[in-house]
């Protein structure tokens, strides 16, 4: 729930489930429609749920939390939880709690991007290979990006093309290209499923061989997130959390921080 006016909210374990709708209605800005949702008076029914997918016996709940007290890159959010697991919101709420006094979480992304693999065999001259889909570079990622002009258009698309030789392998030598596609904000495994697809035919012609595995990679290198966090060690002024019953959302139970001696073996 971005965009909330702050998402530190002392005593919020406190209410009960009217009074924290209130809160939650006036600190994130949720209209009075997003509030009825959230008290589950209109929701998926089974009918609806038949439509989705196959075998439909009912609809399945579970509890829906928010932890609070986030800052991510200095803006204030609040984190719905949907969890059946005692302590995990408190414990995420109280972690940010320490994160917050350090100026909060700083996060980071790279681009989306994701590889698919086309695995073409029995190539016949692979230097010829390599020399003519290189040729053909920009054609093939035209190709790619044409299989989705709605990611295209969203700013993602075709990035790259990896050509990798495989002198020595069970099944002999083959040749592995990796597509390399910016799926934006989308998993992407039908867009680089199809796209591989729709390549293979062109890929052969070009390589002179034959294509086998075309498939989106489960390796997920080139799409990471990172976020990190400081906490002064004031903070954690070891006398101020040692008998603290939490109730800003946090489990009541004492936390024990304890200095341990450094022990050198003789």
């Amino acid at each position: 729930m971005p965009g909330s006016s702050s998402s530190r909210l002392p005593g919020f374990y406190d209410l009960d489930i009217d009074q924290r709708l209130e809160e939650l209605g006036r600190s994130a800005g949720l209209t009075a429609g997003s509030l009825q949702a959230l008290r589950g008076t209109a929701g998926l029914s089974p009918d609806q749920a038949a439509h989705m997918i196959e075998n439909v016996v009912g609809v399945f709940g579970l509890p829906l939390g928010v932890a609070v007290n986030f800052k991510v890159n200095g803006r204030d959010v609040l984190v719905p939880m949907v969890i059946e697991e005692p302590s995990v919101v408190a414990g995420a709420s109280f972690m940010a709690k320490l994160a917050r006094t350090g100026g909060g979480f700083t996060c980071q992304t790279t681009p989306p991007e994701m590889i698919a693999q086309i695995q073409v065999l029995d190539v016949p001259d692979m230097d010829l290979a390599c020399e003519r889909i290189e040729n053909a570079r920009s054609e093939i990622l035209k190709q790619a990006n044409d299989t989705d002009p709605i990611i295209t258009r969203l700013g993602g698309g075709a990035r790259d093309l990896e050509i990798r030789v495989l002198k020595d392998t069970p099944v002999g030598p083959m040749l592995v290209l990796h597509l390399i596609f910016d799926t934006r904000d989308a998993m992407g495994a039908n867009t680089l499923n199809t796209a591989v697809e729709i390549l293979s035919p062109e890929i052969e012609r070009l390589s002179g061989g034959r294509t086998h595995l075309r498939i989106l990679s489960n390796l997920a290198d080139r799409r990471l997130a990172k976020a990190g966090c400081r906490i002064p060690a004031e903070t954690l002024a070891f006398g101020d959390y040692s008998h603290e019953r939490v109730r800003d959302g946090i489990v009541e139970a004492p936390i024990l921080i304890a200095l341990r001696p450094t022990t050198r073996a003789s």
